[in-house]
């Protein structure tokens, strides 16, 4: 999938994202001094880290405008632009690290993505990441469609929410032994008096391209209103996150 991202939205409004990601990085057994790769790494924050918790650390990102935002606030890193659907690497790694990437790639393309990352490890290398899982963001999902389809437009989720048995199934055909799997809610708060709106703005982008601004910013608003009640709590917004966190070994 294509996006461009605004970096500066993105760190001002949605730092959590590579917040949460922290705890994602504990699933990592390699020791130190291992080379690690960040697959997505966007602005560099979780390459940051895991070169911080002692690792060799690589950045690869699609994004030209996150990677110029990375190679700014980290410029140390070590960072490769290039797809994660068909990257190749000079070198095999010792595990690859994934925070919030893989529902970006069509269901199509993820038997070549998974060949990627089994190609890029070495023998032994574990494949470590977080995902939206079924059922991400549903709420947010369903007020979105009813509102396009009140101005007969048709609303399609642009990505790719798999099952623990959908994907582990995925990775074992892709050759990769499954050693953990959990798929779990994360009612996850927005900053912001229009958080929400926010958050569609940035990561629905894709829907509103055939939209002028005003028909645009009334249906967002249309959505929002919809479910105000179940996701404004307490005076703030928040996002019904469902996340698929897994391990996977390439096996020696």
């Amino acid at each position: 999938m294509n996006i461009t991202w605004d970096e500066n939205e993105y760190e001002k409004n949605f730092s959590f994202v590579h917040q949460y990601g922290q705890d994602v990085l504990g699933l990592l057994d390699v020791p130190q001094g291992s080379t690690v790769l960040d697959l997505g790494c966007g602005n560099g924050a979780l390459t940051q880290a895991l070169a911080e918790a002692g690792y060799q650390a690589i950045g690869l990102d699609d994004s030209a405008e996150m990677l110029a935002a990375a190679r700014k606030a980290h410029p140390g890193l070590d960072l490769i632009h290039a797809n994660a659907i068909d990257f190749t690497l000079d070198t095999p790694v010792d595990a690859i690290f994934s925070n919030a990437v893989l529902h970006w790639i069509d269901k199509k393309n993820q038997p070549a993505l998974l060949a990627s990352v089994f190609r890029a490890l070495k023998p032994g290398g574990e494949f470590v990441f977080e995902c939206g899982g079924v059922g991400n963001a549903q709420l947010i999902h369903s007020a979105l469609e009813e509102a396009f389809k009140e101005r007969n437009r048709a609303y399609t989720v642009d990505k790719y929410f798999p099952s623990i048995g959908d994907y582990a199934a995925m990775l074992e055909d892709a050759g990769f032994k499954v050693v953990f799997a959990t798929l779990f809610d994360r009612f996850t708060p927005l900053a912001g008096e229009n958080g929400l709106a926010d958050w569609i703005t940035l990561f629905q982008s894709n829907s509103f391209e055939e939209m002028n601004e005003q028909e645009k910013g009334t249906l967002i608003q249309e959505a929002v209103e919809a479910i105000r009640s179940e996701l404004y709590v307490d005076g703030t917004w928040h996002a019904d996150y469902v996340r698929l966190r897994m391990k996977a070994i390439k096996p020696e």
